[in-house]
């Protein structure tokens, strides 16, 4: 039996599972800290990249950054907002799989902690905004992805009960979410979330290296 029997409600996170940005995030840090006249190692702004705001924030003062939360916000933003317009792609077979998903009648939802000013452009320009039926942000439900709100939020603006949702996430945290409040999990493999490889790949419901790998059972669902 397919992992997609039974599926109706397809729900996507966006950095590091759809769109390959979590390398401008590492960017981005890098300039913030450099700004501060801090030094990261290599590794460490490579670990911050795949990080939600609230923990970017807490690592960065534990390093001696003396910022608020909307002034980490402002100013990783506005530093991220010409590259979501114009230099951040989609993962390999990722509008494929929306286009399939799209053409069976599934109902897609986007969960992401990146606000709309970032998510809006990126998925516009590749292509792809019209395919989502609902949007909605960790800002917009008051919590992270340590906790299921945002994917049973997304699944009510879909229409589909949660056992009939299946979630894609590069994180081990979302993936745990998902999975307690009984969604089938999706993950998708990003470098910056390879320390969790894994245990991803023994919790999740599937494992995704690629979008590729599932088109098949997708088109044929």
């Amino acid at each position: 039996m397919s992992i997609f029997s039974g599926i109706n409600g397809f729900i996507f996170d966006l950095d590091g599972t759809l769109v390959n940005s979590n390398g401008v995030w590492e960017s981005i840090d890098r300039k913030l800290m450099e700004k501060n006249h801090i030094m990261l190692s290599d590794r460490e702004l490579h670990q911050a990249a795949a990080m939600t705001y609230e923990e970017v924030l807490e690592f960065f003062c534990s390093k001696g950054l003396r910022y608020s939360l909307e002034q980490l916000r402002s100013e990783s933003n506005e530093l991220a907002e010409k590259e979501y317009r114009y230099n951040i792609f989609l993962k390999d077979g990722a509008e494929e799989a929306l286009k399939i998903i799209k053409a069976r009648g599934g109902k897609i939802a986007l969960s992401t902690a990146s606000p709309r000013r970032l998510y809006e452009p990126v998925l516009r320009r590749n292509c792809v905004y019209g395919m989502f039926d609902a949007f909605i942000t960790t800002d917009e439900v008051g919590a992270d992805k340590d906790h299921p709100d945002i994917y049973l939020k997304a699944a009510e603006m879909i229409g589909v009960p949660p056992w009939e949702c299946i979630v894609f996430e590069d994180v081990l945290k979302g993936i745990v979410s998902a999975g307690n409040a009984g969604m089938v999990t999706a993950a998708v493999y990003d470098e910056y979330s390879s320390e969790d490889y894994v245990t991803m790949k023994q919790i999740a419901d599937v494992f995704l290296m690629s979008f590729r790998d599932i088109l098949p059972m997708l088109m044929n669902n």
